[in-house]
């Protein structure tokens, strides 16, 4: 006879088996790089005290000793994989200082020396019959507005078409390839090359006398010409090819496609890369100043004798200052009026970047996000 067995469960707890691992690790606090950029200014400046450093020696010193000190610190505390993550972000850190240092710097000093200079006659008076003081930069202002804009004529409607024909019809062509290749060429021309072509092909024309205005926009319009051809031609390749074929499958032709859908669609990258070619290339002096001269005077004419700039003004007015008046102190006038320039000039570059900006931006294609 069987007698029925009897089966005993042994309930097992859930976390019997549980292998527990802390999963925590410590942190430094957030104030810590403050500590240690303190600590390092204190070092700095004692090791400058004791030895007669001047204090940009001793505020190079301080980065260095935070940029190193920071992460050594963290690989005691956080370990080795935390502090080479704080390395990485110190040297970039640092290195963003190291470039915004010498900016910064250049700005406080045409500010501080130019922003004296700048009144109502400044901007209103050229330099005519002027021996000492006074005077202005209204010839000069003038000259670099109208040099500058047939600079533009010249360049953007050349380096928009030759951008049209490398992307839309240039592809897998050898004389793309050769163009391609003379643009990239033309980028790195030095500027004074760009004049001294301008001065050559002018003086074989006109005579070895010639010194006009508008040789000096076509020496601009070189180095304007690589920065549109380069920067329309990026734009137009991130149209898509989408656009290109619905326009296609509706029988419209090629050319009209490009004028009706291909431009249109990367108007506000093709008006920035515009804008800053001609911020590059406002304040060159070196083809200006062989091509176009100098003049004491305000000339409106491009094709009819010298005409100043606002870069060849500066260096005329550093390279000849001028002389003190007998019984007073203080630098020669033409140095406040290099200064004023200056500050007048990136005014004006700072304004087209501003520009150029917001005309990206303006232009930009509206995109919508559906749900």
């Amino acid at each position: 006879m069987n007698h029925p067995t009897t089966t005993t469960t042994t309930l097992v707890e859930p976390d019997a088996f549980a292998i527990t691992a802390d999963l925590t690790q410590a942190r430094l606090p957030r104030w810590a790089v403050l500590l240690v950029g303190v600590i390092a200014l204190g070092v700095a400046g004692l090791v400058t005290l004791l030895t007669g450093w001047s204090p940009t020696g001793g505020l190079v010193l301080a980065v260095v000793l935070m940029v190193a000190g920071f992460p050594l610190w963290s690989m005691v505390v956080e370990g080795r994989r935390a502090a080479a993550d704080r390395l990485a972000t110190s040297l970039v850190w640092g290195a963003f200082v190291v470039v915004l240092v010498p900016l910064v710097w250049l700005i406080w000093m045409v500010v501080s020396h130019g922003v004296s200079a700048i009144d109502a006659e400044f901007l209103t008076y050229d330099m005519r019959n002027v021996v000492g003081a006074g005077g202005g930069i209204f010839h000069a202002l003038w000259g670099t507005i109208l040099v500058t804009l047939a600079a533009t004529l010249i360049s953007v409607p050349v380096g928009l078409f030759t951008a049209i024909y490398l992307v839309e019809y240039g592809r897998g062509k050898r004389l793309a390839r050769v163009t391609t290749f003379l643009v990239d060429v033309m980028t790195g021309i030095p500027s004074i090359v760009a004049g001294l072509f301008a001065l050559a092909l002018f003086v074989l024309i006109f005579g070895p006398a010639i010194r006009v205005g508008f040789g000096g926009a076509v020496a601009l319009s070189l180095l304007m010409i690589p920065t549109v051809v380069r920067s329309a031609e990026e734009m137009l390749r991130l149209v898509p090819g989408d656009l290109r074929e619905a326009s296609y499958a509706l029988g419209i032709p090629k050319w009209r496609t490009i004028v009706k859908v291909v431009l249109p669609t990367a108007l506000g990258g093709i008006i920035t890369g515009v804008v800053l070619a001609i911020s590059r290339v406002i304040g060159e002096t070196a083809p200006l100043l062989v091509v176009a001269g100098a003049t004491d005077s305000v000339n409106f004419n491009l094709f009819e004798g010298r005409m100043m700039t606002l870069p060849v003004y500066i260096f005329s007015q550093y390279s000849s200052p001028g002389v003190v008046p007998v019984g007073t102190e203080g630098d020669p006038p033409g140095y406040a009026r290099a200064w004023g320039a200056a500050l007048v000039l990136i005014v004006i570059v700072m304004v087209l970047n501003l520009v150029a900006r917001l005309i990206g931006t303006y232009f930009a294609p509206k995109t919508e996000r559906r749900r």
